[in-house]
């Protein structure tokens, strides 16, 4: 029986609900799906603004999670580089901070972690502040002298050259980058490596295996052709149910995991196809028998069958 796939899309905002941001492995083992589909519907609620994506990578995934939950995304932080994270913790200190004052790595830092450091212009100047905090908030005298009367001194200006634009990357001298590497790469020889823990395998079916071998076929095959998948509607054991979009045109898409469709199948692709008002195609994995590839090719431009009483 087919997946009602607006259930698992439900299924998805409300395990985010719960758990808060997650990382995507988690998300497909809390709504029962392999990891490929988990995907797609996560792509899908991406693009229908339902939940949100981050810059960030936990190893090579992002964090998913809802945009009342933005909030939470500072416990991720610990998987920042180690340049990256002693940006993080400077700019949730200090709540903003001034960009031309900072020292070259911290800038270059402050670009990359675009989750939690956002950039605005004050007075011709390039701040950041902690994406958390409202701009609103931000008055440089009082930061100036909350640092005097905590007996700080102000960071002693560097001279730099201003970025044309605030979201342009900077690119720093060549002697500056080496600089910040080594720095980089004697601090985490420093730091302690932390205890990794054996990570929970998942137990995956054979079946499971073989949907999501199937799935990443078609996916690969509608890629190579430029075909965009725009929903998946439905999945079981032996067929995947897409709509896609060829050339600008919707159609639908019913993929059989076999080599060969009789004429019931057939019928009830052209059922479900009426049911969306869409042009359909039928994927198989084998080519068919002359006896319906001759069927096929006869009704193309037949009108209708009419009874003479």
């Amino acid at each position: 029986m087919a997946q009602d796939t607006n259930i698992i899309k439900e299924k998805v905002i409300s395990t985010l609900k719960i758990k808060g941001p997650s990382l995507p492995i988690h998300i497909a083992k809390e709504i029962e799906q392999p990891m490929l589909f988990a995907s797609a519907f996560l792509s899908e609620l991406i693009s229908e603004k339902k939940i949100k994506m981050s810059h960030m990578r936990v190893g090579s995934s992002p964090v998913y999670y809802l945009r009342e939950q933005i909030a939470d995304l500072s416990k991720f932080s610990e998987y920042l580089k180690s340049k990256e994270k002693e940006a993080f913790k400077m700019l949730k200190e200090n709540r903003f901070l001034e960009d031309e004052i900072l020292q070259p790595a911290i800038r270059v830092a402050l670009r990359e972690i675009k989750d939690f450091a956002i950039p605005f212009k004050k007075n011709e100047k390039i701040y950041w502040r902690y994406f958390i905090i409202p701009e609103s908030e931000f008055s440089p005298q009082k930061e100036i002298e909350e640092k005097t009367s905590k007996g700080e001194s102000p960071i002693p200006e560097v001279k730099e050259n201003k970025l044309e634009e605030i979201f342009v990357k900077e690119e720093p001298k060549t002697e500056i980058i080496q600089e910040s590497k080594e720095k980089e790469i004697l601090e985490e020889k420093e730091e302690p490596k932390p205890i990794k823990k054996k990570p929970i395998k998942k137990k995956t079916t054979a079946s499971q295996k073989k949907n999501e071998k199937f799935f990443e076929k078609i996916k690969v095959y509608l890629d190579s052709k430029q075909i965009q998948i725009t929903n998946i509607i439905g999945f079981t054991k032996t067929d995947l149910t897409l709509r896609i979009k060829e050339e600008e045109k919707d159609l639908l898409l019913i993929a059989f995991n076999k080599k060969r469709v009789d004429e019931k199948e057939i019928i009830k692709c052209h059922l479900k196809a009426e049911e969306y008002d869409l042009p359909y195609k039928i994927f198989v994995l084998g080519e068919q028998t002359k006896k319906m590839t001759n069927l096929v090719e006869a009704i193309k431009n037949l009108d209708k069958i009419e009874t003479i009483e």
